[in-house]
């Protein structure tokens, strides 16, 4: 059992979205990642979903450049979390992406993060806080990274001149 399903438009988008594995794994939340487009692959996008929500999977990360439709088609899907992260585009640069995932229409939220990486490691930093709110363990873990990352910043010095 998955308590998270970490969706791709592509496997080349999983250079940002390993992020977001990144800190499952390092929380301990078992993940299954997996490439499955809005459009070309929508009836596996659905049974997937189905099949993770069955296995009690609590929330989804879902990453998409372009038009990136795809959190907004795994939102329309399910009654869990979607959490989205603009993947970065040839052109624009993944401001298409962010904007197509931020005007999801009234009544599917599509929770959405930053462009790129710092993204995917805030939507998985978002799935340890909802968990946290039911589980002591998992608010101690975040208990802890918090104060490991206030420390090293009060720790760091810069450069002399």
């Amino acid at each position: 059992m998955a308590t998270v399903g970490i969706v791709m438009g592509s496997t080349s988008d999983w250079e940002v979205m390993k992020e977001a594995a990144q800190v499952c794994k390092d929380f301990g939340i078992s993940y299954e990642a997996r490439a499955l487009s809005a459009h070309r692959t929508p009836a596996e996008l659905e049974e997937w979903m189905e099949e993770m929500e069955k296995s009690g999977c609590k929330a989804f990360i879902a990453g998409a450049g372009g038009a990136a439709h795809l959190a907004g088609v795994a939102a329309a899907k399910t009654l869990l979390p979607v959490f989205g992260v603009p993947i970065p585009s040839k052109y624009l640069k993944g401001l298409d992406s962010l904007l197509a995932m931020v005007q999801m229409p009234k009544g599917i939220p599509v929770p959405t993060l930053a462009i790129g990486e710092a993204g995917a490691g805030n939507a998985g930093l978002s799935v340890v806080a909802m968990l946290a709110v039911f589980d002591p363990e998992m608010r101690k873990k975040l208990v802890d990274f918090r104060a490991k990352q206030a420390k090293k910043v009060a720790e760091a010095k810069l450069p002399e001149l």
